[in-house]
């Protein structure tokens, strides 16, 4: 029986969106989807899914970015300090302290913080990668839509906020235990992507303690990330961080969660959870707001929300369409690297949604308190 849609437009389904979300829906064990307004193609689950399940587990509706999520911390200072003298010297030190893809070769010898190192993960070759890969990209933003800005509201409060995941190790993860999956169960789909693990299994089990690892090690990269930022911050424009107002919202996770009398594995890939009251956090692109939301805990959306302004053309469509010159163009009043717009077209404002749009259309889930517009945006590339 095919499971209920509950959905959150901001346009039409493309015809390959709607084809992905009958296959989920058919999948076994599935209860309940729905789709947020920012809900775009992705591999196997499209971004901007919340899946409830009752007892198994489907890798590709988290996602490979497993625990990514956005950060945010306000300041006190004059944003006005922020000019073309001293926003190159902010992102000259962003990318040394905050690089892209990995440490310096000395931090590979560095122990994770916590218990990020003694914690056990499921394989010996998780575990290798930890000890490598993992201490080396502890802290570095990744490329694509990950980012570090300072914003500013509409009070004239700075604030940065910082946009990553678990880098290597959640995709690794995913890959390990997707394999297990497809060994194990006969619930493979015609494509190949809708396999499922018992959660109440050894398999199972070792899945969620991984994902838990990986969600808390982004949590933790975001941590240190924010740490750099408010010591760039300090050193340049004087600024003082207001640890009070710190907010960390992921938005690809499962959880075991209690929705309409019953106990539901929650998958969200590309959502956030907004329980009544709770404090979320929804990007636009980098010319865009970003909006800090409270929660409304609509049942129908499983307590969720869109986790930002959602793609509307693909990263090769973007290449095709969206010159260097327009990509600064849309940037006008934004800080960034202009050495990088060549590689930045597949992030320009004009490749996303607005965000206005999606936020009207989930008024229901969500409501705004704050909007925080970029002064400048700092990426990989």
């Amino acid at each position: 029986m095919m499971a209920p849609l509950f959905e959150w437009r901001a346009g039409p389904l493309p015809p390959d969106v709607a084809a992905a979300v009958a296959r989920l829906r058919n999948a076994p064990d599935v209860a309940h989807v729905a789709l947020m307004p920012d809900v775009h193609l992705a591999h196997d689950v499209c971004i901007g899914t919340v899946l409830g399940t009752h007892g198994l587990l489907y890798p590709a509706a988290i996602g490979g970015d497993v625990g990514c999520g956005v950060a945010t911390l306000a300041f006190d200072g004059d944003p006005e300090r922020l000019t073309a003298a001293t926003a190159p010297l902010i992102l000259g030190d962003l990318a040394r302290l905050v690089p892209a893809m990995v440490q310096t070769s000395a931090s590979a010898t560095t122990p994770l913080p916590g218990d990020l190192e003694a914690r056990p993960l499921s394989t010996a070759s998780l575990e290798s990668l930890r000890r490598r890969t993992g201490r080396r990209e502890f802290g570095t933003l990744g490329r694509g839509n990950h980012f570090a800005e300072l914003q500013v509201d509409d009070a004239g409060r700075p604030w940065a906020m910082v946009h990553s995941g678990s880098r290597a190790m959640g995709p690794a993860i995913q890959t390990h235990h997707r394999g297990v999956a497809a060994r194990a169960s006969p619930l493979d789909d015609a494509g190949g992507a809708l396999v499922a693990l018992v959660a109440d299994s050894d398999a199972g089990r070792r899945y969620l303690a991984d994902l838990e690892w990986a969600i808390d090690y982004a949590r933790a990269s975001r941590e240190r990330m924010l740490q750099a930022l408010c010591v760039v911050l300090s050193h340049r424009l004087g600024f003082e961080p207001r640890l009070e107002s710190h907010v960390d919202c992921g938005h690809n996770h499962v959880r075991r969660e209690a929705h309409g009398g019953r106990a539901l594995w929650v998958h969200r890939k590309g959502a956030i959870s907004a329980t009544e009251g709770e404090a979320g956090l929804i990007p636009g692109s980098m010319g865009d707001a970003t909006n800090h939301v409270t929660g409304r805990g609509h049942p129908d959306a499983l307590r969720s929300a869109s986790h930002g302004a959602g793609r509307q053309l693909s990263r090769t469509e973007a290449r095709g369409r969206v010159s260097e010159r327009a990509l600064r163009r849309q940037m006008h009043g934004v800080f960034f690297d202009e050495a990088l717009a060549g590689a930045l077209r597949e992030e320009a404002p004009a490749v996303y949604r607005p965000l206005s749009s999606v936020m009207r259309a989930q008024a229901d889930l969500v409501r705004i308190e704050r909007q925080v517009r970029p002064r400048l945006s700092y990426k990989g590339a």
